[in-house]
């Protein structure tokens, strides 16, 4: 499904010096027809409580999304730039990692819309989020 087919050291060293790295999330598999990738639950990521920050889900969401747009166009001729994104927050989480999947659930000429689920390492789902990109002609 995928257009481009960028290594997994490729696609990370796109986030260099951005929130992305900063937050430490990491791409770590890319399938046929998914993304995914880690995210610490730590100093960085805690709301004051101590809890995984809903802010750092969505960025993980956003991130998956945006990547898994990027691998569906031509990066010379097509960007992909977000349009909305939501997400439910299911459960909290104190520590550890949480690993993001981003799927399909539409791919279009000019929009693309992707679910993306959040879990604990164990599998436990943390949050549920939909994002909806435009696919823009490079000018």
């Amino acid at each position: 499904m995928w257009l481009i087919k960028p290594t997994l050291d490729e696609i990370n060293a796109m986030s260099r010096n951005t929130m992305v790295e900063h937050l430490g999330i990491v791409v770590t598999a890319i399938g046929d027809d998914y993304i995914e990738a880690r995210m610490p639950v730590d100093k960085r990521t805690h709301q004051p409580m101590g809890l995984l920050h809903g802010g750092a889900s969505v960025v993980l969401a956003e991130t998956l999304g945006s990547f898994a747009g990027y691998l569906c166009v031509n990066p010379a001729e097509k960007a992909c730039v977000g349009l909305e994104i939501n997400a439910n927050h299911i459960r909290s989480v104190r520590e550890g990692f949480v690993v993001g999947r981003a799927t399909p659930r539409h791919v279009g000429k000019t929009t693309q819309v992707w679910d993306i689920t959040i879990s604990t390492e164990d599998g436990k789902l943390v949050c549920v989020s939909r994002l909806t990109v435009q696919v823009l002609d490079r000018a």
